[in-house]
């Protein structure tokens, strides 16, 4: 199968837009598009024409370019079914277990309620892709806006589930903080510390630090790492407050 291509879209102050090209059958489309004019901007420079837009969550920053995309191409917006009242632009509603594709790609939906009560992710297997929103981020998890730490831990459990290649694109470039938190939480893992340094180097060069990938999660973040909901917790308090 033809690889996709994944194009990272900077939006606002931190948030990544995450354009998707299947070069196969022409189609494209865009995750989480909170602006609309970085989206049309790519397409027209790469001739590309926008088919779909996949929400991960209802927040404006996410979707806030829906219905200016969707004047604009005609796409259709695919959304989570949980949360249709806050995302009025969906044309096609999804929840766990259904199938989203781009081409011949087929994308597992991933409900991964916490952040948000309806989030959900969407996994491509065969392409080890994964796009999460603000459920997982590089060393980090979304805050706990509508869920709990159970929820959240639930969440970590089904992504440390796939395979440790699976390239994880987050919806935040958040990894600075994170870093620097996880060194506090885990102050005995190596890991960590190397990772924090290299990423210290990369946004010092102005450059970002996502895609992730599970094995690296798995290996230096505190929240997939927390051994119950409990710690999950109490390091998503200490996160909260967390200054550095």
């Amino acid at each position: 199968m033809t690889a996709l291509q994944i194009v990272r879209l900077p939006a606002f102050t931190d948030n990544y837009l995450w354009l998707v090209h299947d070069p196969v059958s022409a189609e494209t489309i865009v995750v989480d598009p909170g602006a609309s004019e970085p989206v049309l901007a790519a397409l027209d420079e790469r001739g590309w024409t926008l088919t779909a837009i996949w929400n991960t969550h209802w927040h404006p920053d996410h979707t806030g370019g829906n219905a200016a995309l969707k004047t604009a191409t005609g796409c259709t917006v695919i959304a989570p079914a949980a949360e249709a009242a806050k995302i009025p632009t969906a044309d096609r509603l999804v929840a766990d277990g259904d199938v989203v594709a781009i081409g011949a790609h087929q994308a597992a939906v991933i409900a991964v309620p916490a952040h948000t009560a309806g989030h959900i992710a969407y996994h491509l297997a065969e392409d080890a892709v994964i796009f999460v929103g603000d459920t997982l981020f590089a060393m980090g998890c979304g805050r706990l806006f509508e869920g709990t730490a159970d929820d959240m831990f639930a969440a970590m459990r089904r992504l440390d589930a796939l395979p440790g290649e699976t390239r994880v694109y987050c919806a935040h470039e958040y990894t600075l903080s994170n870093a620097r938190y996880a060194v506090v939480a885990e102050p005995d893992n190596a890991a960590i510390a190397v990772r924090l340094a290299e990423v210290e180097r990369l946004r010092a060069a102005g450059e970002a630090t996502v895609p992730t990938t599970i094995a690296d999660e798995r290996a230096t973040n505190p929240f997939l790492r927390a051994a119950d909901a409990v710690i999950l917790a109490k390091r998503r308090a200490a996160k909260d407050s967390f200054v550095g």
